[in-house]
């Protein structure tokens, strides 16, 4: 009996014993390696390519290269791009002003040519009595040729077609012709100074008068392209500064032909801006210095005193070589009284009709001239930016009347 149980006291220490070696052999597997013993260099797995998917851990699926490595969106970092530059505007090369009037002769005939038409069929007929000659009066008067020009053209009308006799439609065209052309006048200068008549070493200063709404700014940055189909460098002056687009409209003008121009503060004193342009003008060594102004005409006082003052202002710089008066044609007699303002105000040197290619009356050529006694120099023929076009007696007076 002590012999069995000896006998189970050693099977169990020997159980024992093969079970402590197993763990042991078990727990050394899992010992983390010596850090003493060199490590086993291995080479790092290939960079993924855009599209390719990544190696992960082997539990873990693969990820796109897109995933590898990025931060959450949330706390990523935003990143604003920089507003693109605005690309320069294109310089534009104006048409040429010579012969402009010649080719937007159509559209000026469409426009005027009634009163050619008129006049010839009434003085066609075959008896020119009393009451015909009242009818070639009226239609003068209606086409706003004003009073007394039109009371002249009818009395010379009359003697000249009692002397020829017999008349052709051709010979009564070419009579009418002259006398338009004596009425309006060919033998007046129509040229816009820009040249100055101080030192030679100055630009041209040409102030652009008138009341707002009659075209008066856009007339200046058609005229900068006028000036500059003629080779003329210019800069311009926004001395408008009562009115918020003015400025920006000019220089958008001015961007497109390549003139400088030379601003204020909005409602800044506009004597300033003027006398600045006139400078910067100098300093650049332009040619011509296009000054446009304000057109306010709520008291005659002030309008007094703000042109006369820009205009004091900008001659301490040099004289003013040129004041041109920016009219409405289709405001006929109402513009005469603008007109007269103006005269008053500063001393007109020329005129710029707008619009002429509307309602307008081609009269009104003749009656401000002989408001101001001084030359109609260029008219606007449209909305297109070369349809300012200087003033040809011969090209007008061929629209008006046909071939």
């Amino acid at each position: 009996m002590e012999i069995l149980i000896l006998v189970v006291v050693i099977a169990v220490v020997a159980i024992g014993a093969i079970s402590g070696l197993v763990i042991s052999g078990r727990k050394k597997k899992t010992l983390p390696p010596d850090e003493s013993a060199t490590p086993t260099i291995t080479a790092p797995p290939p960079e993924p390519h855009i599209g390719e998917e990544a190696e992960g851990t082997p539990e873990a699926p693969g990820r796109t290269i897109q995933e590898v490595g990025l931060p959450d969106a949330a706390e990523a970092p935003v990143v604003e791009e920089a507003a693109p530059a605005a690309p320069a505007p294109e310089i534009e090369t104006p048409e040429p002003t010579a012969g402009r009037l010649v080719r937007l002769r159509a559209r000026l005939s469409r426009s005027q040519n009634s009163l050619g038409k008129g006049l010839l069929t009434l003085l066609s007929r075959e008896r020119l009595d009393d009451e015909t000659w009242e009818e070639i009066e009226d239609t003068l008067l209606t086409a706003d040729v004003g009073v007394a020009p039109t009371q002249e053209l009818v009395e010379r009308l009359r003697e000249r077609v009692k002397v020829l006799g017999t008349r052709t439609t051709e010979e009564l065209r070419g009579l009418l012709r002259e006398e338009l052309l004596t009425l309006i006048g060919t033998d007046m200068d129509r040229a816009v100074r820009t040249e100055t008549s101080g030192a030679e070493d100055k630009p041209g200063i040409i102030m652009v008068v008138g009341v707002n709404g009659t075209g008066k700014t856009t007339t200046t940055g058609k005229l900068a392209r006028v000036l500059v189909a003629d080779g003329k460098s210019v800069v311009l002056g926004a001395a408008d500064t009562f009115r918020a687009a003015a400025t920006d409209q000019l220089q958008t003008w001015g961007q497109r032909v390549g003139a400088r121009t030379v601003r204020g503060p909005e409602n800044g004193d506009p004597a300033s801006v003027a006398f600045d342009a006139v400078k910067e003008g100098i300093a650049e060594g332009a040619d011509v210095v296009l000054i446009d102004t304000a057109g306010r005409l709520h008291t005659k006082t002030g309008l007094m005193d703000e042109l006369g003052k820009v205009k004091r202002v900008v001659e301490k710089q040099g004289p003013v070589d040129e004041v041109l008066l920016v009219l409405d044609a289709t405001t006929g007699q109402n513009g005469l009284v603008q007109a007269r303002v103006f005269a008053e105000v500063v001393d007109i040197t020329g005129i710029a009709l707008t619009k002429l290619d509307g309602t307008a009356k081609g009269g009104i050529v003749v009656a401000v001239q002989r408001e101001l006694g001084v030359p109609v120099k260029l008219v606007g023929l449209g909305e297109g930016a070369d349809d300012l076009a200087p003033f040809e007696p011969e090209a007008f007076v061929d629209a008006l009347i046909g071939d």
